[in-house]
């Protein structure tokens, strides 16, 4: 009697299941909501292209004038600098024990001279020039000059050590801020291009925002354009950003994945502009979306 109204029930529930698998799975799956809501361009027509945000002197990498073993170092990330700061510095010991023999060769070279005009002195001061012979006079003429540009030679020669020595403190360029150090007391500083500057330091009271503007849009854009910059990840966080300049030279795009056989099919024209002051923080080297305004294609 139970089997006689089970399968039947059991019967009717599979199908009812299948039915409904059937169903569900030919309706479109949901949308998934946005990671970052995208922003809200202020323009009608624009040019997007990706920035960077740099100082307003560009980053200027701090190299060595000589290679040397580096002493001391002055400065740490986030130093404010004014120009002509010590940075850090070169080993100066040899230089600064040249510095005291070329002293040391000037107060011998003095000493000579005085003694030679002495002596040139006393042959003036004889009342019967027939004392002396025209020859004896000439000598002692002659010294007192070589021994005077002797002493000339020792000045300039301490003054060569003394630039010498004074090569090796390397000091701030420019007013600004340190952005990197990558040497400390103890290490090598050669006196060549490096893929990573030893110092990294710019103007950052006034940030700038280099974009790349692919080359198909270049001729859209006109000098004063405004834009609007937003930070990647948070498109509630923008800026108004002012044209500085155009990089006349347009040049490959560098944004680059790494790959050996990678090839630039892509040109970018460079356009700077200027940041207003923002609440938010913003770093030198930190990526930003940009929309300037920009003519319409047609």
């Amino acid at each position: 009697m139970i089997r006689k109204y089970v399968l039947p029930i059991l019967a009717a529930f599979g199908l009812f299941m299948g039915i409904r698998t059937v169903f569900l799975s030919n309706q479109p799956p949901p949308v998934a909501p946005a990671v970052v809501e995208p922003p809200k361009i202020p323009y009608t027509f624009y040019v997007s292209g990706a920035g960077i945000v740099e100082s307003s002197s560009e980053n200027i990498a701090i190299a060595a004038p000589v290679g040397g073993l580096v002493t001391q170092v002055y400065v740490k990330v986030g130093s404010k600098v004014k120009v002509g700061d010590a940075l850090f510095v070169i080993d100066d010991r040899s230089l600064k024990a040249e510095v005291v023999v070329r002293k040391s060769a000037i107060e011998v070279a003095r000493t000579d001279r005085d003694d030679a005009k002495t002596q040139l002195a006393l042959l003036k001061s004889l009342s019967d020039k027939r004392a002396v012979s025209e020859d004896e006079y000439s000598k002692r003429k002659f010294a007192a000059q070589r021994s005077e540009a002797r002493l000339v030679q020792a000045e300039a020669e301490l003054a060569a050590a003394q630039t010498d020595l004074d090569r090796l403190t390397v000091r701030a360029p420019i007013d600004g801020e340190i952005l990197q150090v990558k040497t400390r007391a103890g290490e090598f500083a050669a006196a060549q291009n490096l893929a990573t500057p030893l110092i990294l330091m710019g103007k950052t009271d006034v940030l700038h925002l280099r974009v790349d503007v692919d080359e198909n849009d270049a001729w859209r854009l006109v000098k004063d354009s405004h834009g609007s910059a937003y930070v990647r990840g948070n498109y509630g966080l923008s800026a108004s950003v002012h044209f500085v300049r155009f990089e006349p030279y347009v040049l490959p795009k560098r944004s680059l994945t790494g790959d050996s056989t990678e090839r630039v099919d892509t040109r970018v024209l460079q356009v700077i502009y200027s940041l207003d002051k923002v609440e938010f923080p913003l770093f030198v080297g930190q990526l930003m979306d940009v929309y300037i305004e920009a003519a319409p294609r047609s």
